[in-house]
């Protein structure tokens, strides 16, 4: 077993965990297609974790210049241009699991592939985790309750504060609150929470992204940012005094500003990231700006974990037409991740 990454020769290619996602979706179609991708296999060795026939009938359908090969040692791994190096997490029958619907044995698959990859990273087998699209409702299907991917990496990794960042090459966001109604905003904000998602921002983007004093904006909850208590006063009472405590502590953070002009801003350069209220709020312009191009990335968990930004597609799953473009984005965005971190832990060791 390879050691951790601090130990690990820093040199060497990162060695990039995807799980296999739903299998009755498009996520084992945009592994086989990326994989083909031969930039994406010059930066980095990827390691498939999922089940041998789903893959395999993704191989044969796309018809993939590329071999599976189920590994049983993590040692001397090196670049294989034609192969598809797996860790077995599951053991399906392709067709007990059709394209497009919901079960529990895809459920229980998908969990299975995110419950490997969680091992592989915390032991440092794997230098990162990316994720393909799993559904809820198979994962409930299986018994697991979880909302989604990210409470489910929280409860994995034993992290008690997360959050939740969309990232493209000219926008970054990310949510204080995430999977709930909209209507239970307002209730959920807290300068505490505000104040959690500012710190665990600004540290991941130092570390992670490798910027050393990140520019931080904070949206607003009401239009105009409230316009000074007329259209609302969460604003003055909630996000200000969050804001005003990460300034005292050295981040560099600003607003809350107007909502409808902040994000024109932050996408021209202004700030390296908007730190949103709520889901839409933030995923909106992001995928708008960059739909097939956001990445998802949980920050504040021990490992490195990416994301595609984008569903299982149940609608096209199987029809071989699904683009693999945010699946090559969170493999990249994932090695640059290693290598940042890296580069930091390199930093902090000296004398």
């Amino acid at each position: 077993m390879q050691t951790p990454y601090t130990e690990r020769d820093q040199a060497s290619p990162p060695i990039i965990g995807i799980t296999m996602g739903d299998p009755a979706g498009i996520g084992p179609e945009i592994i086989v297609k990326a994989l083909c991708d031969p930039m994406l296999r010059s930066s980095c060795i990827p390691v498939v974790i999922g089940d041998r026939n789903i893959l395999d009938r993704e191989i044969h359908a796309l018809h993939a210049p590329l071999r599976l090969y189920a590994l049983t040692s993590f040692e001397a791994l090196s670049p294989a241009h034609d192969s598809l190096l797996l860790v077995e997490a599951s053991q399906l029958n392709a067709g007990d699991v059709p394209y497009g619907n919901v079960s529990a044995r895809a459920g229980k698959a998908l969990a299975s592939s995110i419950q490997k990859a969680v091992e592989l990273a915390l032991t440092g087998t794997i230098d990162a985790v990316v994720t393909a699209p799993i559904n809820k409702q198979s994962l409930h299907a299986a018994g697991y309750e979880f909302p989604g991917h990210t409470e489910m990496l929280a409860h994995l990794t034993g992290a008690h504060e997360v959050v939740m960042m969309l990232a493209g090459p000219r926008l970054r966001v990310v949510l204080v609150t995430i999977h709930c109604s909209l209507a239970s905003v307002p209730t959920l904000l807290a300068p505490d929470a505000i104040l959690k998602t500012i710190r665990i921002t600004d540290a991941g983007l130092r570390t992670l992204f490798g910027i050393p004093q990140p520019r931080i904006a904070v949206a607003g909850l009401n239009p105009h940012a409230g316009e000074g208590g007329m259209f609302g006063n969460e604003e003055q009472t909630i996000i200000a005094p969050a804001v005003a405590e990460a300034r005292g502590e050295g981040i560099s953070v600003h607003g809350p500003f107007p909502p409808d002009t902040l994000f024109y801003h932050a996408a021209t350069g202004a700030y390296d990231v908007v730190v949103c209220m709520y889901h839409d709020q933030g995923l909106i312009p992001l995928k708008m700006m960059h739909f097939d191009e956001g990445v998802n990335i949980t920050l504040g968990l021990p490992i490195i974990r990416t994301s595609v930004d984008h569903g299982t597609a149940y609608d096209i799953a199987g029809k071989g037409i699904a683009r693999p473009a945010s699946m090559l984005h969170a493999v990249r965005l994932a090695v640059q991740m290693v290598m940042n971190r890296r580069r930091s832990a390199d930093q902090c060791s000296r004398p």
